[in-house]
């Protein structure tokens, strides 16, 4: 009971991330799900979907009441997504997990680059009845790639979509911050499916990590637009380098021992017996 009372608590944060910033709730949740609440890389990833999913549900009406989504390109975003985020997740899970969160962190690295750098000329104001009319067909394909990666290492996407709605598709902070979190939720859900092909998800777990994100979610989005849109971008690529730094920290370590055991397993000469298990790398 104390392990749930602290995730659940730890959870307000993952609600408050997504509120605020329309993204990072999967950086935090799939940290959160490994190292505190004990999950597997593979179940953490399914369950952070489904939090992150549900979360950003309840995230997104704020927003849409302040007139911060664009929803023209939310959801040609979002159908590329979808699809490439269930063939993300169906692959996710022949993939080991150590792999899965390596290859999480890298992109987290990626990402916060490009968000602390920015794009000039990326902060007028843009609702949806503004002109700007970013290609639909670049917006597809764009959310078919953001998709299947996100898909496959378990993230809703937020920290991929809003520098992709910010850096390619041209909105500024405070609309992709709410488009992102329109996105997240389509795409989440198509990850999610992906992943219970073959993952078990805790579902009470889930549900009180869920319940206490969307109370952080709520708080956050009324704060979102009182923040200036350069520091909510910069505090974004901040947080997202951070978690990057320390999740690449835990896990490559345990990668490069596996490889290094294998490598020497593979070096042992025919015939000759060992009482390492092989199996065990």
């Amino acid at each position: 009971m104390p392990l749930v009372l602290a995730v659940t608590a730890l959870a307000v944060l993952v609600g408050l991330s997504l509120g605020l910033l329309g993204g990072g709730g999967s950086i935090l949740a799939v940290p959160l799900l490994v190292y505190v609440a004990g999950l597997d890389a593979q179940p953490a990833i399914a369950t952070s979907l489904f939090v992150v999913g549900a979360t950003s549900a309840v995230a997104v009406l704020p927003h849409a009441r302040a007139h911060r989504v664009h929803w023209r390109t939310g959801l040609l975003f979002a159908a590329g997504g979808m699809a490439g985020a269930y063939v993300g997740g169906r692959l996710a899970t022949r993939v080991p997990g150590t792999i899965l969160l390596i290859a999480f962190a890298v992109m987290m690295l990626a990402t916060a680059a490009a968000m602390i750098r920015g794009r000039r000329g990326s902060t007028a104001a843009v609702t949806e009845s503004s002109t700007h009319r970013p290609h639909p067909v670049a917006t597809v394909g764009l959310g078919v790639l953001v998709g299947s990666l996100t898909g496959f290492v378990g993230a809703g996407g937020g920290f991929l979509i809003v520098p992709a709605l910010t850096l390619v598709a041209g909105l500024p902070m405070a609309a992709a911050v709410g488009t992102s979190l329109l996105v997240i939720t389509l795409q989440s859900a198509a990850g999610l499916l992906g992943h219970l092909h073959g993952t078990p998800v805790p579902w009470t777990l889930a549900l009180a990590v869920t319940a206490a994100a969307i109370a952080g979610s709520l708080a956050g989005a009324r704060a979102s637009g009182r923040v200036p849109q350069p520091v909510l971008r910069r505090a974004f690529g901040v947080m997202v380098l951070v978690m990057g730094v320390l999740v690449l920290a835990q896990q490559l370590p345990a990668a490069l021992s596996r490889a290094h055991h294998r490598t020497a397993l593979a070096d042992i000469p025919p015939g000759v017996t060992t009482s390492v298990d092989p199996d065990h790398f």
